[in-house]
């Protein structure tokens, strides 16, 4: 199931979403696109992805992780195949709207999967690898793109049908409803990343795990190694009608915007500002040829992978400092993609920075956001990566005017003044410490 999950994430995040940025020179010169469209159109992309992230919840609880992560991957496919069928701006757009909605729609099953279906002790490790996804994604796209370069409808078929595929095993690997989740199960899909597959009723509490992309939710980890005896996810919210949220049988004591969420969700904003240039016309702005163009994109995913597994530097120089210092990396590197676009060396440096960066600061993002909701751990991962999404589809929208406007310096540079915004919102000692963290209550 691991596996499985992880190459969900790469084909929603690394093609199904992250693509477009990467063949924008091509649909701008074949759909006779300008700047400003091509930010529209990606800015749409980051607004599905909000709204499918908040029907998945529901659906997740509703119907179990199986279904709805197999309908992430169809949307995947489907939004990748009207991309590679579109004869005109407004198909591209729609195709391009369906696919980014798979995005969402894949985070929480995929959470509920994990939580059920692997070890409290080894639940970190494997929420590390399905995160891990998106770099991979991203990293497989460049040589598509490689391959086919005078082809590009050929190459979204190609993400269609490696979506479609992934739809399959899917439907083979991810656990059933709540009645499969009451026995132990012992396959996981011939894939098991440190974990045996087991099943157990619930996950138990959630820990700060420091991996990820904003992608599959955290939930559960080895923060308590009592066994949870609570209702299963689905019984428990149709016996009790409320708390849809991951079926959560109660209600959590703490509120929806606790201390320092305020400080997270702008940080999480800025976060989306920043990195909205890149990840829409960050091929565009490589002017070292399109094969250095499209080794680029690559070894963004690439290093997005070691980015993915830096959680150490929470425990390591802290919250506080990891935050604002990674942030930084992160808006030189764009600031230089756009500064040389000439250079071969920096643009490729740059784009590891840039990889290694924004995984990184997700899985921040991810521990900070628990520590502050510590009773509704869910609910602050969620918002704050919604916040990324809202950042991201503002930001694609202004990067698009401003290239249009005084190039694409302007728009890259002006991302790279968010980031440094951001850098300069932190959490609070207490926060960054977790020296307070108390045990959250089971996410069910």
């Amino acid at each position: 199931m691991i596996c499985a999950g992880t190459a969900l994430v790469a084909v929603c995040y690394g093609f199904a979403r992250f693509a477009y940025g990467l063949f924008t020179p091509v649909f701008r010169q074949h759909f006779a696109l300008d700047a400003t469209l091509l930010g529209v159109i990606g800015a749409g992309s980051y607004v599905s992805y909000g709204l499918a992230i908040t029907a998945g919840f529901v659906l997740t609880n509703r119907y179990g992780p199986r279904v709805v992560a197999a309908a992430a991957g169809a949307l995947a496919a489907a939004g990748t195949a009207l991309v590679a069928a579109a004869t005109g701006g407004t198909q591209l757009a729609v195709g391009v709207l369906v696919a980014g909605a798979s995005t969402g729609l894949a985070s929480p099953p995929l959470a509920e999967a994990i939580a059920r279906a692997v070890d409290r002790p080894r639940q970190d490790r494997a929420q590390s690898v399905v995160n891990a996804g998106t770099g991979v994604g991203v990293l497989l796209s460049g040589p598509i793109a490689v391959l086919l370069l005078d082809d590009w409808r050929l190459a979204w078929a190609t993400f269609a049908v490696l979506s479609a595929a992934v739809t399959a095993w899917i439907l083979a690997a991810v656990p059933r409803g709540a009645a499969a989740s009451r026995s132990r199960l012992t396959s996981d899909a011939g894939c098991h990343a440190g974990a045996p597959g087991a099943f157990e009723g619930n996950a138990g509490p959630p820990r700060d795990i420091g991996v990820g992309s904003p992608g599959p939710l955290v939930r559960g980890g080895a923060a308590s190694r009592e066994p949870s005896h609570a209702p299963l996810p689905g019984a428990a919210s149709r016996a009790s009608g409320r708390n849809r949220l991951f079926g959560a049988a109660r209600r959590e004591s703490s509120p929806v915007f606790p201390p320092g969420a305020a400080p997270m969700l702008t940080a999480a904003f800025l976060l989306g500002v920043a990195s909205s240039a890149v990840w829409t016309f960050g091929r565009d702005v490589v002017q070292a040829g399109p094969a250095v163009a499209t080794v680029m994109w690559s070894l963004i995913g690439l290093a997005g992978l070691l980015g993915a597994f830096s959680g150490h530097l929470t425990g390591g120089i802290g919250l506080r400092t990891a935050w604002p210092l990674v942030l930084v990396v992160l808006s030189a590197a764009t600031a230089a993609l756009a500064l040389w676009p000439s250079s071969a060396v920096l643009t490729l440096t740059a784009a590891a920075l840039f990889g290694a960066s924004y995984l990184a600061l997700s899985g921040l993002l991810l521990v900070w956001s628990t520590r502050v909701h510590r009773d509704r751990p869910a609910t602050g991962v969620g918002t704050s990566f919604l916040m990324i999404a809202a950042g991201q589809a503002a930001g694609a929208l202004l990067a698009g005017v401003v290239v249009d406007g005084s190039g694409h310096l302007g728009a890259f540079l002006a991302a790279a003044a968010a980031g440094l915004l951001g850098a300069a919102v932190r959490p609070g000692e207490e926060i960054s410490s977790g020296a307070t963290r108390q045990h959250a209550a089971p996410l069910r």
